[in-house]
Formats: structure tokens, sequence, C-alpha cells
């Protein structure tokens, strides 16, 4: 979509990664060779990670790939030692839907992980496809022009639509590409999709910090952005025979704007070791839990 390009950048960055510096600067990270770090017992189920940063834990103790940015304390780390599955964690920092394909740097393909032996894959995917990082950015540069309104939402609505919203439902037909990817390579695999956790106060009442630096009326705009984000990917998963884990709901009230201590999504000035705007350890706990309580619904797992 021409119209969206502002929205779609095709530079590496991790989603949703901001940093203030003189205004609202990117985070950038370059993926490159996701090469599978096997993280759990050479036995049992075989369990293979896709995803951006918010599988890969860019800055989460302890980092086992510098390039991908991705911790041994990830939600797939903590998945696969709960299911006691071998894993191969492929989740790059700054993938795109295409990059599941394509590869990161010249790095191998994300989807070449896969096998027909693969017994469970999860999926996530799809921020950096709508370009949550340049909207943070631009978010938080225009907050200064008004402070009290939406300068955001009316930036991203002035042309008589929502370009992010627009954005989003171009992302739609992608994923459904991806989930027809893997259930090819991965025949007998249980597939589930991740969402997005909760970034903004789900009341829609944003806080007044530098390190949170948006405009009091469009924290409710980007909540409404994530959560039709996440309402697309839970549609596209069902849609195509996945499942869907549902990673907003227990982590509303550990948003970006909560206390530390009971933050598990960091602001841009990350006062534990996380990303800017990524989960945290406590997050990452979170969404492996919410994936847990998906695979013990669906029943046991193929071995």
């Amino acid at each position: 979509m021409e119209k969206n390009s502002k929205l779609l950048p095709r530079r590496r960055a991790y989603l949703l990664g901001t940093v203030l510096t003189a205004g609202a600067v990117a985070l950038t990270m370059s993926g490159a060779s996701p090469a599978g770090a096997v993280s759990s017992p050479a036995r049992g189920l075989d369990y293979v990670a896709l995803g951006d940063s918010y599988a890969s834990a860019p800055g989460v103790p302890t980092q086992v790939d510098a390039e991908c940015a991705r911790s041994s304390s990830n939600y797939p780390s903590l998945v696969a030692v709960s299911r006691g599955a071998r894993l191969t964690d492929v989740s790059c920092a700054g993938a795109t839907t295409a990059d599941l394909a394509t590869g990161q740097n010249g790095g191998a393909p994300q989807f070449d992980a896969l096998g027909r032996r693969t017994d469970l894959v999860t999926v996530s995917i799809g921020g950096n496809d709508v370009g949550f990082t340049t909207v943070l950015g631009t978010c938080a540069r225009l907050a200064a022009t008004d402070p009290a309104g939406t300068p955001c939402r009316t930036h991203f609505t002035g042309g008589g639509t929502d370009e992010l919203q627009e954005a989003v439902a171009a992302t739609g037909p992608r994923i459904t590409q991806v989930l027809k990817e893997v259930r090819e390579r991965a025949p007998r695999a249980k597939v589930v999709v991740v969402g997005y956790p909760s970034l903004f106060p789900d009341d829609g009442v944003g806080c007044t910090s530098p390190a949170v630096p948006f405009a009091a009326g469009d924290f409710a705009y980007l909540r409404d952005t994530t959560k039709a984000l996440n309402t697309m990917l839970e549609r596209r998963a069902r849609q195509s025979g996945a499942a869907y884990a549902d990673t907003y709901t227990p982590t509303v009230g550990h948003d970006m704007c909560a206390p530390t201590g009971e933050r598990w999504i960091e602001s841009l000035a990350p006062e534990t070791p996380a990303a800017p705007a990524h989960p945290n350890a406590q997050g990452e706990g979170a969404m492996a839990k919410a994936v847990q309580r998906v695979l013990a619904a669906c029943g046991p797992t193929r071995r």
C-alpha cells in the first residue's frame, strides 16, 4: 500500500522499540542468522519458536544471541521447560512476516527450522509489518505540539481514514500466508499464534512521564491500535486452524505506565533489563503462561 509506506519501513527495527534522544528515535536492531538455540533437553516434544522481538526478548537476561537479541528467559524458553520440549528458537528482533521466508541480512529463513517432525510451533509476528516502531516515534515527537490533545491520532487519521487500521488490515493476508507455510512445512504440529501484550493503560488514561512521552489523548488511540492488531491476529489464527494465545488480557495493569515492580512492559527508558516498549522478564513470564494455558486447553501435543 503506497499510501502507508511511511508506516511500513523496510529497515530492521525492534517492534515498538523507541528511545528518546532529542525527541523520539527508533531503536534499531539488525537480524542475522537465526540459528536455533537449543535451550532444553534433547528429548520430548520438538518445539520451534518463530517471531520478532516480543518472542526473542531483547535486553532480558541472559542474552544468548546478540545478533537476534534472543534471551534464554524469553517466553519460548519458559514454555519449552514447562513442556519438557526440545526447543529450536529462531525468533529474531526486527522480523517481519517476509523475513520468516527470506531471512534477515543474509541469514537463514526462520521457516527453515520447521520440519515434518515438528510437534509445536509458536508464532509472534505482525507488529513490524504494521510499523509501530515509526508510529511510536512519530507520536512521541508530536506530543509536544499538543500535550493534552490527540496529535498522533490527528496525524494518522487526517486524510479521512485511519492509516494504522489500514496497515493492520493489510497485514492480515500476510499472517494467513505465514500460517499456510507453517502448516505445509510442519503438517503434524500444533500451531499457536501469540498476540501482543498490553503496552498502554487499558482504561485509556495515560501517565505523565518523560519516559512515556505521549499526548494525553493519544494513549487510548495507541491502545486501540494494539487491540486491533490482536483482533486481526486472533481472527487469522482461527481461520487457519491455529490456536491463539491472548497475552493482552493477563498483562492489563502492567503496562509501561505501571509503577516499577508492577511494570511488565518497560517504558521508553527501561528501569529493568529489556528493550524500550518491550516485555521485561516478568512480561515474558506472563506471555509464557498465556501460551501454556492454551496448550493445556488444547490437550496433549503429539510426540
